[in-house]
């Protein structure tokens, strides 16, 4: 639509009036995709100015407690109700792109797509009555400013990719986009879409199952099979960095047998666990108290464009490599392996490097980074643009302003027109109309409950689950279940129930609750640790089951290939 892989669209929750909110937890995962300080007092301020906050969620999450109103929502059915609000929006007269309009290509595609469900069907598929979705539209569509927010909810479904463009249409079709209180683009002192290519979408395929690249990323889903699958072009090394795709993959037994057919694995982690057991060897890097640090991914996605350099704290032990010095060495000694010379260039760039060490070190690339940015001057002499010495001064940082219009400079489009019906988006609405054409089975499969994830604040990634500090108190690895199900099943609070999908199984505590809704059951992520040959003793203290082990690796979003791992069917025994 904007013509870069990256070019996320931003809340401005700070001025803005209405906020609807779709499969997202900020109280739990600090924002996310609008990365902000203290992202509960922000919500807080927004409702006592007289703002709504609207979320959309099968289960009352934490942030619930902020918003003005929670709906429940069958699992994988939200593309349903965003088309609802945006055939609301054309039938109220509420539609108006306003300052948009001159740069909307495909503008015209939409209303008559918009059509694909009437309310009342979309209130038998979704769950939520049409006398609330059509008060939902009329609210964000009278706002003075309304933001139109969906995260991993709704990204890992079996329609992720609709869900997304649906969402950056309605902004669109009420003028919220590119403009204080709505969605907005950041413009950091680091512009990450000024120094990478745009991206790239289907210019290869997956060897055994067909699916496309996106940014020259395969999906997770096809990870183990094209370890497994003998053939030209079967993966037979691999590298993982900071990372734990046992526990995070779906189908994450799949892996763990894939795993150790490998010739060679390397990894670049400072824990031994649930996949990097498996590693030939293991690449410690500097802790993140031992190097400096400045954000270049989160500021993309910050609420107000930042700068901020945090300095390290301690030494690096002697002989201790970062992650890019690793790297580095990595590329280096496979080069030579592979008989490839350096060039003239490349050697002459080292040998100033072994001159000036500087310039071989990270801040010398930040200090470059941030010289040449949207907030520096260059190396013009006596310049006020932002450096790494002025940043360094800030010990707190340094706040660029509020988020500012950035259309049309900032679109990455050839014509600088923003793409409001891409082809490959508008054809999924025939899979999504016919996936729901049988309204009597329009929520679930009869027979099987639909699971969901959910993350806690203090146990968000598997990492954490190491410090005792985190996952010391009551158990968290619960499976959340609504007090109907549990008796239709005679399920006890806190009584261990097994729960299994097409892939496995996994043997969880029962916790009855009214905050998820009939018909869906939640287990948390990144749990697991039971596993042998992991060395993290906290964490194996506290082991739980890995979500991963159920969720389907078949179970995609058709069009991009994510993994939907949120509404997968799943029956329960005791």
């Amino acid at each position: 639509m904007y013509g870069h892989t990256l070019m996320f669209t931003i809340p401005d929750i700070d001025r803005t009036d209405y906020m609807l909110m779709l499969g997202a937890n900020p109280a739990a995962s600090n924002g996310s995709l609008w990365s902000c300080g203290d992202v509960t007092r922000r919500m807080k301020e927004l409702i006592s100015r007289g703002g709504k906050m609207i979320l959309i969620d099968p289960r009352r999450t934490e942030t619930a407690r902020y918003a003005t109103k929670h709906h429940f929502i069958t699992p994988g059915t939200d593309a349903v109700f965003l088309l609802a609000i945006l055939r609301t929006l054309f039938e109220k007269g509420l539609v108006n792109p306003s300052h948009l309009k001159s740069w909307l290509k495909g503008w015209e595609d939409i209303e008559p797509l918009s059509r694909a469900f009437t309310l009342d069907q979309a209130a038998l598929i979704t769950v939520i009555p049409a006398t609330e979705i059509e008060r939902i539209a009329v609210d964000f569509g009278s706002a003075n400013a309304a933001i139109c927010y969906g995260r991993m909810g709704v990204s890992t479904q079996e329609f992720g990719a609709l869900c997304q463009w649906l969402i950056q249409v309605i902004n669109i079709a009420t003028g919220n986009l590119d403009r204080a209180g709505g969605m907005m683009f950041s413009r950091p002192a680091i512009d990450l879409l000024r120094s990478e290519a745009r991206g790239s979408f289907d210019t290869y395929r997956s060897r055994v199952r067909g699916l496309a690249e996106f940014g020259r990323e395969l999906p997770s889903s096809v990870l183990a099979e094209e370890m497994l699958t003998e053939g030209e072009g079967q993966i037979k090394a691999f590298i993982t960095t900071a990372g734990n795709p046992v526990l995070s993959t779906p189908n994450g037994k799949k892996l763990e047998q894939a795993l150790p057919e490998l010739e060679f694995m390397v990894s670049i982690d400072f824990y031994i666990n649930e996949t990097t057991c498996h590693a030939d060897i293991i690449l410690p890097p500097t802790g993140p108290l031992e190097h400096g640090h400045y954000d270049l991914v989160f500021n993309l996605f910050a609420v107000r464009d930042v700068a901020k350099f945090s300095p390290p704290m301690f030494k690096p032990a002697p002989g201790a490599l970062n992650d890019r010095k690793i790297y580095q060495g990595l590329i280096s000694r496979i080069n030579r392996l592979r008989g490839k010379k350096t060039s003239l260039k490349e050697r002459m760039w080292a040998g100033l490097q072994k001159l000036f060490p500087y310039l071989a070190s990270n801040q010398f690339i930040l200090d470059l980074g941030l010289r040449l940015g949207p907030y520096g001057k260059g190396f013009l002499p006596f310049a006020k643009g932002l450096t790494l010495k002025r940043l360094k001064s800030k010990p707190h940082g340094i706040d660029l302003g509020p988020l500012k219009s950035a259309l049309p400079d900032r679109l990455f489009t050839k014509d600088k027109k923003i793409d409001v019906a891409p082809k490959i988006l508008t054809e999924d609405l025939v899979r999504l109309k016919a996936r729901y054409a049988n309204m009597e089975q329009s929520a679930q499969d009869k027979g099987h409950l639909l699971l969901i994830g959910r993350r806690d604040v203090r146990t968000n990634n598997s990492w954490m689950h190491n410090s005792l500090r985190l996952v010391k108190g009551k158990n968290r690895c619960t499976l959340l279940i609504h007090p109907d199900d549990a008796a239709r099943h005679t399920i006890a609070d806190g009584q261990l129930v097994t729960v299994t999908s097409r892939t496995g199984a996994v043997t969880a505590n029962a916790e009855i609750t009214d905050a998820i809704y009939r018909g869906v059951v939640s287990l948390p992520h990144g749990w697991g640790h039971d596993r042998s040959g992991i060395s993290m003793d906290v964490a194996s203290a506290h082991a739980g089951v890995s979500v991963n082990d159920i969720t389907d690796d078949l179970l995609i979003d058709q069009v991009c290939g994510n993994a939907s791992v949120n509404g997968v069917p799943v029956a329960l025994n005791i």
